[in-house]
């Protein structure tokens, strides 16, 4: 399975079903002259230097020695010019164009090419890797032609996708199709949100719009989907409302500015509902709570789990990652969480992001010093802790092995994890690990283990 960026590969040609084809309108020849002038090519220099090859000095040139050590064998680095492809759109009548950050990033020179074959020169007001969004500015044209944004919340799967742009260099192209789903998480960055349509997306058409019927941009074209480098028909766009957002910050203040919390997020598994004694799996369990952020000073602790924050249901840690950096700093928000079985009310004040910050979710990863977790279990030595990252006073329990196909293995405990806690409550020595098996196995439940790994915690639920 591989995903790649929309500059890359192709993705076939959309095929209406006879049941789609009867609600066709006559065409959308109205929408394509409207829209095609406001699309652009984006064209970019980027200086590579490559090394070239050292060439051996002769064995027999007299002074070779003289020759190796002042002139030497070294290899000369060689500055080569790679050109790269996209598309763009006019989002306002002082030269403000949108493109992906791809296309764009490294680059030396950015040119702009619009559908009169006229081509100028664009500066780089600012870009954001984390959605893949490039802000350019161009000297205003007369008469430009302007893209509007619609809301990209209101286009359903099923709904109607035009996708204009410059595949292989072919500017003005026009493809159609329909928006297939929402919300798709393609594992490209913290804040994947992407829609997902089968209008074809080729070469070229990185950064480029995706409009709606009514010739509004629904998306900026960025990804597809494919598996073997063959195509397809499986694209993806950065929703409007989040590339609207971010590039209105762009031009602002050539930055984006987002919230955060401090907390590191897990998602909640039918094992580790069970263990919590949850009887559905709905909201995000709080792994770790990063010290003096704005979590801690709020009351969040380590195995809270988040049922509503800022008035709105919780429904998983990637969506409540989303929520918050969408938020301005300084803001307060409301968050309920379940402590203990019960449900405790929480405010907090969101911080600012910084560097390259990013919001945390940590995957569903055991242990007893019995054979049925399949753990070899040890204190951990004094000369280890430094080794392992540990505080001089924290508790825990180091696992030595895991056994191959043991219930630990399977829930993914590794050699050299550390466990703090079991079902909630501090560890200190093999047998406490082993004493909370035991009461979780006579209540029929898993049991749940606090685990620190590398520099971050998770938690991991193991059934019998």
């Amino acid at each position: 399975m591989r995903y790649a960026f929309a500059g890359l590969f192709s993705v076939l040609a959309f095929a209406a079903s006879p049941a789609v084809a009867q609600q066709v309108p006559a065409d959308f020849t109205v929408v394509v002259k409207e829209k095609v002038p406001a699309v652009v090519a984006i064209t970019t220099k980027q200086r590579v230097e490559e090394q070239e090859q050292a060439q051996a000095l002769p064995e027999d040139l007299p002074f070779r020695e003289f020759f190796r050590r002042y002139y030497g064998e070294r290899p000369e680095p060689r500055r080569q010019q790679r050109q790269a492809l996209g598309s763009g759109f006019v989002i306002s009548p002082d030269g403000h164009i949108i493109t992906n950050n791809h296309v764009v990033e490294d680059a030396a020179e950015i040119h702009v090419v619009f559908g009169d074959r006229t081509n100028v020169p664009a500066t780089l007001v600012g870009r954001d890797p984390a959605t893949d969004i490039a802000v350019l500015k161009i000297d205003p044209r007369p008469d430009m032609t302007i893209a509007n944004w619609g809301d990209s919340d209101t286009a359903e799967p099923g709904s109607w996708a035009i996708a204009i742009g410059s595949p292989f260099g072919l500017g003005g192209t026009v493809t159609v199709g329909v928006v297939s789903a929402r919300s798709r998480d393609i594992r490209s960055g913290p804040y994947d949100d992407y829609i997902q349509t089968d209008a074809s997306i080729n070469r070229g058409n990185s950064g480029g719009p995706l409009f709606n019927a009514r010739g509004e941009v629904i998306g900026v074209n960025t990804a597809i989907f494919s598996p073997s480098g063959v195509n397809i028909g499986i694209g993806f766009a950065v929703p409007s409302n989040t590339a609207r957002t971010v590039a209105d910050q762009l031009i602002r203040t050539g930055r984006v500015e987002r919230g955060y919390v401090g907390l590191r997020l897990q998602e909640i598994t039918p094992a580790i509902a069970q263990a919590l004694g949850r009887s559905d799996e709905k909201g995000v369990l709080v792994a770790s709570v990063e010290p003096g952020g704005p979590a801690e000073k709020a009351g969040f602790r380590s195995g809270d789990v988040i049922t509503q924050f800022d008035g709105k249901p919780v429904e998983s840690g990637r969506e409540l990652s989303r929520a918050v950096a969408a938020m301005k700093p300084g803001t307060q928000a409301p968050a309920t969480v379940i402590r203990d079985g019960k449900p405790e009310e929480l405010t907090v004040t969101i911080g600012q992001r910084s560097g390259e910050q990013t919001a945390r979710s940590t995957p569903p990863g055991g242990a007893d010093d019995g054979k049925r977790l399949g753990l070899a279990l040890s204190p951990i030595p004094d000369a280890a802790r430094g080794q392992l990252g540990l505080d001089p006073g924290m508790s825990g329990v180091l696992i030595q092995r895991v056994d191959p196909n043991s219930p630990a293995a399977e829930a993914g405990l590794r050699q050299g994890d550390v466990i703090v806690s079991a079902d909630n409550q501090p560890v200190g020595a093999p047998a406490d690990v082993a004493k909370a098996w035991t009461e979780a196995q006579g209540q029929k439940r898993p049991i749940l283990l606090r685990v620190k790994r590398d520099d971050q915690y998770l938690f991991v639920a193991i059934e019998g």
